[in-house]
């Protein structure tokens, strides 16, 4: 998880980089945005219930948007943290979804749980299989939405079955038998355990995090996560460096 301080500092810095972006780069930005896009064919959506959405083939990522949006944003969350809700209610996750929708980008997400070990209590699991349940429904997407507008208080592990149950009511079409099963049984349990691993593998410096086109952003960039206005370009910051500098 992100301290306070550290996203108020980098929230500081990273006005600092993009205007000094603009300032020697913005020409330069614009001329290969344009020409990288120029034969390219996006598919836009309405609505988060239109975007499409899967388990990638390692088992722990979910993938949604386009398959043809040429950014990827990999997010790496806790359903526990706060400055996950933060970020999607209040920071940049509704200009992350509106470039999804527009087929700009597609957003990844890796469900961790480690708040669970540090604060007690089962609740990043829970929600984690919840959400992984609501994937099998293509739900994931509005499912992640509602938790995150009604996340309980970090210390309570307020994420009970029926807590997660009666916020599955709120998404048409989720709930069935099978549903609330894989809720109540914790069927996705292993899901949960992998991607918590994934997590650790990728050595994220916490919740939230994210990577574009395969590069984790820096702390001088990370700040600007979290205000709408920047966020869109942070990542097309992220998705330039990421070009010129290949993830080894």
């Amino acid at each position: 998880m992100v301290s306070g301080g550290t996203r108020r500092t980098a929230a500081l810095m990273v006005g600092t980089v993009l205007a000094g972006a603009l300032v020697a780069g913005c020409g330069g930005v614009a001329d290969a945005d344009s020409g990288a896009r120029e034969d390219v064919i996006t598919t836009s959506f309405k609505s988060s219930e239109e975007l499409p959405e899967r388990l990638a083939e390692d088992g722990t990522t979910v993938v949604v948007g386009a398959a043809s949006a040429g950014t990827v944003v990999h997010l790496y969350e806790d359903m526990r943290c706060p400055v996950c809700e933060d970020f999607e209610e209040d920071g940049g996750g509704g200009a992350l979804r509106d470039m999804t929708l527009s087929g700009e980008v597609r957003t990844e997400y890796t469900l961790a749980s480690f708040l669970d070990d540090r604060l007690g209590g089962r609740g990043s699991e829970r929600a984690a299989n919840a959400l992984r349940a609501a994937l099998e429904r293509g739900k994931f997407v509005e499912y992640h939405d509602v938790l995150f507008a009604h996340q309980p208080e970090e210390v309570v592990d307020g994420y009970t079955d029926a807590f997660l149950l009666r916020m599955a009511s709120q998404v048409d079409g989720l709930r069935d038998k099978e549903f609330d099963a894989a809720v109540r049984t914790v069927k996705y349990r292993d899901f949960v355990t992998a991607s918590e691993q994934a997590y650790e593998a990728d050595e994220v410096p916490g919740t939230p995090s994210a990577a574009v086109n395969g590069r984790l952003l820096d702390d001088r960039l990370r700040g600007g996560l979290f205000d709408a206005s920047t966020l869109p370009m942070v990542v097309r910051m992220g998705a330039l460096t990421a070009a010129a500098q290949p993830a080894s």
